[in-house]
């Protein structure tokens, strides 16, 4: 098995991506951290192989969090997972050794993707380590191990709509004893309340939620949301 570290400073988009891992075969959660200080420490314990990483976190950036891994002789692996997509930090994050760079929002399907070719990356190591070859053959087949083809778009969403944040409002409203407004699911998960209406409607109309209007004294009905079990 290979063991993961989910770190996010946002502990239901950690508790996400952990569910994420967990659906991939080879790989397990062994622990989450929700800022840099956590992180170091769950590597310096040991036991950790992978690192998924964002780079926005309260004490200190994800790259830096590399950086001072590196320089304390942790050679732990990395894959960094954010909303950070400018070329400075992509290009930083290659030269201090990122396997991947995933940029949120994704899908399962592109994550898993990512974690399949680090899994094949470790086989190929090994498989090469332990006949001791290293021409140029060898090595070309371990950096071919990381290359991934583009991961599809996930089924059923309209462009601009992620798994995670489908999975989060999901979640909400699975917990909800109640039916639920745009507004109240913005406040729960943290996003802008168009944002949240756009997924709600898309849920509604895949009948993922059942639609009911609640009549106040004036002005129009309010749209309220309820889980449909399956």
């Amino acid at each position: 098995m290979i063991d993961v570290l989910v770190v996010d400073d946002d502990f239901r988009v950690a508790e996400i991506n952990a569910k994420y891992v967990g659906k991939v075969p080879g790989f397990r959660v062994t622990a989450r951290a929700h800022s840099a200080a956590q992180a170091l420490a769950a590597v310096e314990h040991g036991a950790i192989d992978l690192v998924l990483l964002d780079h926005y976190l309260p004490d200190q950036t994800g790259l830096e969090l590399v950086h001072r891994m590196r320089e304390q002789g942790h050679g732990t692996d990395v894959i960094m997972i954010t909303a950070a997509s400018d070329v400075t930090t992509v290009q930083r994050a290659m030269r201090l050794g990122a396997l991947h760079y995933l940029v949120k929002p994704f899908t399962f399907a592109a994550l898993r993707t990512r974690l399949d070719s680090y899994a094949a990356l470790r086989r190929t190591v090994d498989r090469v380590g332990g006949r001791g070859l290293t021409g140029q053959e060898q090595v070309d087949r371990i950096f071919g191990a990381l290359r991934t083809a583009p991961a599809p778009s996930a089924p059923g969403l309209p462009s601009g709509q992620s798994e995670p944040t489908t999975d989060l409002i999901c979640g909400v409203l699975h917990r909800a004893d109640h039916p639920l407004s745009a507004h109240e699911v913005a406040a729960e998960t943290g996003l802008s309340r168009s944002t949240a209406q756009r997924y709600l409607r898309t849920l509604e109309q895949a009948g993922r939620l059942r639609l009911s209007l609640k009549y106040g004294d004036t002005g129009r009905p309010e749209h309220r949301y309820a889980w449909v079990a399956p």
